[in-house]
């Protein structure tokens, strides 16, 4: 199973999302989490225990916030993740959007409390596997500064490239290197790291 991860005021039926599925058919599955980070986060170890329990093979994929839980989730239980501009200190990025919070899928409704900001600090993990993890970066990102995932997750392979935004352009063509890094059995961190690659400019 593929699991595709959305971010903060996101939903399973984003963009991304509907990329993953479209390329992974059947095997993908993008829920729509709860905003409440435990909630979200219960929601999402059960999938990754019922996985365990039926033996089947788990591959999340998370975006901004559902990075950071993404990398929670490969750590408790051994798992490959790709990680698209994550949020990677969210208890900072997230908490001046306390108050009233709007979906941006469906326009939603809902409370962000400081409470919902603290409780992410739980989810806090350290890299152990780098040779698990594949980075995506664009360093256009708006919203978050890409050189602290870059600090944080060293000895990831790494896509990085020059523009782009916090949604990450482009994201429907790296699916194919992400089905490549799912399915390959052994790793080597910094022999296959992927590099900078730089956008071309539009002229």
């Amino acid at each position: 199973m593929i699991l595709y991860i959305h971010g903060f005021a996101g939903s399973g039926l984003g963009t991304k999302a509907k990329r993953v599925r479209e390329y992974f058919a059947e095997a993908a599955f993008a829920p729509s989490l709860p905003y409440i980070p435990d909630l979200a986060m219960d929601t999402l170890i059960q999938i990754a225990e019922q996985a365990k329990r039926l033996e089947e093979p788990l591959y999340l994929v998370g975006s901004s916030l559902g990075g950071f839980f993404a990398l929670y989730l490969a750590e408790r239980f051994d798992l490959k993740a790709v990680l698209i501009n994550p949020a990677l200190r969210p208890w900072e990025t997230l908490a001046a959007h306390t108050g009233e919070g709007t979906n941006y899928y469906d326009g939603a409704r809902f409370e962000w409390t400081p409470q919902h900001v603290e409780s992410l600090k739980k989810y806090r993990t350290r890299l152990s596997r780098p040779e698990k993890i594949l980075l995506m970066l664009q360093s256009g990102d708006e919203v978050l500064d890409y050189r602290v995932a870059l600090e944080e997750l060293q000895g990831v392979r790494t896509i990085l490239e020059e523009g782009g935004d916090h949604a990450f352009q482009g994201f429907e063509k790296h699916l194919p290197a992400i089905s490549e890094f799912f399915a390959q059995r052994k790793s080597h961190p910094l022999k296959q790291t992927f590099g900078y690659i730089k956008k071309q400019r539009q002229v």
